[in-house]
């Protein structure tokens, strides 16, 4: 009796563990099944939904799919984000713009919705995209704005392609240039020391460790690099982590700062930019900007942006349209 009654208790702990597995399997799919519809939310036409006017696009140029926003009427102005982030950086000023002009704001190559493909992340093939694509629109000379690494791809736009350049906007960041390789392998004071621009010129490794991960160090740049955290919404901050878990998203990402050497010898060559250009940065980034910018835009102002950090766009939107809207009439 006594074996027979371990048998039964066996048996009983077997049927137990089989049924949490089933259950466990069955929570997991539910979960999966949660989060493919928690990410709808932060889907492309999800996000154009909440911004009357505008509508998603996508084109093939040079070689590669790019998905685009566009909205509004008047002359064209071209938007280009940064790293971390994607179109949706620009969506507090969008509206704004739109009522005098036709703008189109872009995720370039490696970025978002558009391809990710092996190379051509050089900032002067970058500029060449950006080119085709206004081309193929047909708007004739555009005016064209650009933070962080759109910043870059900004200024190689109007420095290789002035035919089509009207005015450009740098927001808080400066072309690739030798003063790179002077950069501090360790702290020297600065307020926040620019380890990944070092981290993101190694192959393979990143994708590795921050695939599924990639939001930790989004959360990491943006609170350090915003004087107000809140700027950059909980909303916001799942938009771009949803557009950089992947390991072909931080691959592609990581290209644009891997083509720096080639992007310090290319603007060496180009030439000096005379299309008007108005400059906005942070207090941090006013001190780089004025010694920078000269070296290759003539017809240069410098506007400084108080209470804020890295992402002006965030934190002093009104501010910034209003000086970008004030600066294209």
């Amino acid at each position: 009796m006594e074996i027979k009654n371990k048998i039964i208790s066996v048996l009983s702990l077997i049927v137990i563990l089989l049924g949490f597995e089933g259950y466990a399997q069955s929570s997991k799919q539910m979960t999966s099944k949660m989060i493919t519809k928690e990410n709808d939310k932060y889907d492309d036409e999800y996000l154009v939904s909440m911004l009357p006017g505008f509508k998603n696009h996508h084109q093939n140029v040079n070689g590669t799919k790019l998905h685009y926003v566009s909205g509004g009427t008047g002359s064209t102005l071209i938007l280009l984000p940064g790293w971390p982030q994607t179109w949706w950086s620009y969506h507090k000023i969008m509206s704004n713009l739109a009522k005098y002009h036709k703008v189109i704001v872009i995720d370039y190559r490696g970025m978002g919705s558009s391809e990710k493909p092996a190379g051509g992340y050089s900032k002067k093939n970058m500029a060449a995209d950006i080119a085709s694509l206004i081309r193929s629109l047909g708007p004739g000379k555009v005016s064209v704005a650009g933070h962080d690494i759109g910043a870059n791809v900004a200024i190689s736009f109007a420095g290789n392609y002035p035919e089509l350049t009207e005015k450009l906007i740098v927001l808080d960041t400066q072309h690739p240039e030798e003063d790179l390789y002077k950069l501090p392998m360790l702290p020297v004071g600065l307020p926040v020391h620019p380890w990944w621009v070092a981290f993101n010129q190694i192959k393979d490794l990143p994708e590795d460790l921050l695939e599924g991960r990639f939001h930790i160090v989004q959360q990491w740049i943006f609170d350090q690099m915003l004087v107000n955290k809140d700027s950059i919404s909980e909303f916001d901050r799942h938009v771009y982590a949803r557009a950089y878990e992947t390991k072909e998203a931080i691959r592609a990402s990581n290209g644009w700062y891997q083509a720096f050497p080639e992007d310090i010898q290319d603007i060496k060559h180009m030439k000096m930019i005379e299309a008007q250009t108005l400059a906005l940065g942070s207090p941090n980034s006013i001190p780089m900007l004025k010694a920078s910018l000269p070296n290759y835009i003539m017809n240069l102002q410098l506007k400084e942006i108080e209470n804020s950090g890295h992402f002006i766009l965030e934190e002093q939107p009104a501010e910034v349209a209003n000086l970008i809207s004030e600066f294209l009439k």
